[in-house]
């Protein structure tokens, strides 16, 4: 019991104040509605029997009060449909708000330094967190929570309404009550576990299986795997039937022992209140109120069957709640300086050596820079830490805000709005225009039907490689950085397309001179590296020259790379 505190402690205390307010209101909305319940079915069984019983003499019958009871009769039934419907929409709209909460701290844990790598490495299962993991919360407050509060009042107020026929009653239907409950939920959950933790492994390995046979189908289909394939699928969900069958018969055994509870627990209560003399009314009332007590308990079945899949999201979302560190963010150096390192070591997780070690660097605001150097040297790692993406080992660096345009152009099944808005989300359509304009997309702009409201395909499908480098350098003007860090921003394309995003480029830093906009390019190809100020080569971990434009080893350094 105490792990199991320890795994749900943190999320508890998730919510912020407004939001334990608004749980705490559908709390106890759910036990108005079951007290409601309770006293409505326990008042008409009293109210139909002393009625049956006054009419049998004229006297009762002239002296019985129908008006009161049928007042509060109907006062219950009111309120219990209203309970019940304030409670469905503040419980429900409560657990949405904190699942929605908890999905931006993770995502904003996601957004520390090298989680773009390690969601690289795993997106399917990274998805399945996000999605099923957070989804399977909403039983700790709906399903475990509500319940356990709503069925402890109900039995509780059984039996001190019981108590006033018989103290003894009173105690022996709240200790049944609790004791049921509890141990329904403690026998579930244990039977359950083992089924309920290989069904969601088996369901995550679906999707990942789903999802990898829908990406790669062209692949697959080539080199002859596909049946293979989809017979593995169809292996994993006739073992996902398994465990669900096996789910659904411990949930049916739990029903069949709380219709047997429920049936022997009147039948005692009945006997037990004849027996301390009271009347039929009385009777009745006991009768009915405490098989509405233990109605209240049914709910706890299904949240009992999904406490072992709330407490494995708990432990697999809990490690990423951690906010990012800030301090990755690289500091502004002093004026006149974009980029400064003081002996920077640059070493990846796992990694036995450092990527780049010992590097000093001084660029100058306006200064053109170009990284050189074989594949695997260093330089992505380079731009990735001025950008803050990952921290140095050791050293110091200090950066001003940049924009990188990576390797790969990443957009999103979203509007051209959308897409562009990632940079500059205050930005409007006049600033969006002049974007794509600048960027040389006037013409695929004006063919568009709905303008900047037109829809692209997941990954930017639609759009030609060279549209979609171009939307992203639309993109990395948007953002009006002083410090732009190009990752072979031409690899891929054609030549001609190549040197007309280079000369936009060019363009649009020129425009913002009056800013000094500096630029850090990672290349191997010639035509990226011609207009540099200088050029880095990098190689054995470290600079092993710089050549300045105008030098014979800068012209030497150009030659030596690729040509068009």
């Amino acid at each position: 019991m105490s792990r199991l505190w320890q795994d749900f402690r943190p999320f508890l205390a998730l919510p912020d104040r407004q939001a334990r307010r608004r749980l705490l209101a559908g709390a106890a909305l759910a036990a108005l509605t079951g007290l409601m319940g309770m006293a409505l079915l326990g008042l008409s069984g009293w109210f139909i029997t002393a009625t049956a019983l006054a009419g049998l003499s004229t006297v009762t019958a002239l002296a019985f009060d129908v008006f009161m009871p049928s007042a509060a009769i109907r006062l219950f039934a009111l309120g219990r449909t209203a309970a019940r419907y304030g409670e469905r929409l503040v419980t429900h709209d409560a657990t949405l708000a904190v699942l929605a909460a908890l999905r931006e701290r993770l995502f904003r844990a996601w957004s520390a330094a090298g989680a773009a790598r390690a969601l690289a490495l795993r997106p399917a299962r990274i998805l399945f967190r996000l999605t099923a993991d957070v989804d399977a919360l909403d039983t700790l407050y709906l399903r475990l929570i509500v319940p356990l509060c709503t069925g402890f009042i109900a039995a509780l107020a059984a039996g001190i309404t019981l108590a006033f026929i018989s103290p003894l009653l009173g105690l022996a239907v709240f200790a049944v009550l609790i004791l049921s409950g509890s141990v329904m939920v403690w026998r579930i959950s244990r039977s359950a576990t083992p089924a309920t933790l290989r069904r969601a492994a088996l369901i995550e390995g679906l999707r990942s299986g789903v999802i990898d046979l829908a990406s790669g189908q062209t692949e697959l289909l080539m080199a002859g795997q596909l049946p293979a394939r989809c017979a593995d699928l169809g292996a994993l969900e006739t073992r996902l039937a398994t465990h669900e069958n096996r789910l659904n018969r411990i949930e049916t055994g739990a029903g069949i022992v709380f219709g047997v509870i429920a049936a022997l627990l009147p039948p005692a209560v009945l006997v037990a209140a004849a027996m301390s003399g009271i009347g039929a009314p009385g009777v009745a009332l006991a009768l009915l109120v405490a098989m509405a007590a233990s109605e209240t308990l049914a709910p706890l079945r299904r949240g009992a069957l999904d406490l072992a899949r709330t407490r494995l999201a708990v432990r697999r979302i809990g490690p990423g709640l951690a906010p990012p560190d800030p301090s990755v963010i690289p500091p502004s150096p002093k004026d006149g300086v974009a980029v400064c390192l003081h002996h920077v070591t640059l070493r990846h997780d796992g990694a036995a050596t450092a990527v780049l070690g010992d590097i000093s660097l001084e660029i100058r605001q306006g200064e053109h820079i170009a990284l050189t150097g074989p594949s695997g040297i260093g330089k992505t790692s380079l731009l990735q830490c001025l950008a803050g993406e990952i921290a140095p080992q050791s050293g110091e660096v200090f950066c001003l805000p940049s924009a990188r345009l990576t390797q790969r152009t990443e957009l999103f099944h979203d509007s051209l709005r959308g897409n562009l808005r990632l940079a500059a989300p205050d930005a409007d359509d006049a600033e969006l225009i002049a974007a794509l304009t600048a960027a040389g997309l006037e013409s695929l702009f004006d063919s568009l039907p709905d303008g900047l409201d037109t829809m692209l395909g997941d990954r930017g499908q639609g759009l030609s490689g060279g549209q979609a480098r171009r939307l992203a350098l639309a993109r990395m003007i948007l953002r009006n950085a002083p410090v732009w860090l190009l990752d072979e921003p031409t690899e891929g394309l054609d030549g001609q397309t190549a040197r007309d995003v280079l000369a936009r480029l060019h363009r649009a830093k020129d425009q913002k001179a009056k800013d000094r906009t500096t630029v850090v390019t990672a290349t191997h190809t010639r035509r990226e590296a011609e207009n540099a100020d200088r050029i880095l080569v990098l190689g054995q971990g470290g600079i092993l020259a710089i050549h300045i434009r105008g030098s014979p080893g800068f012209d030497a350094a150009l030659t030596a790379l690729r040509p068009d």
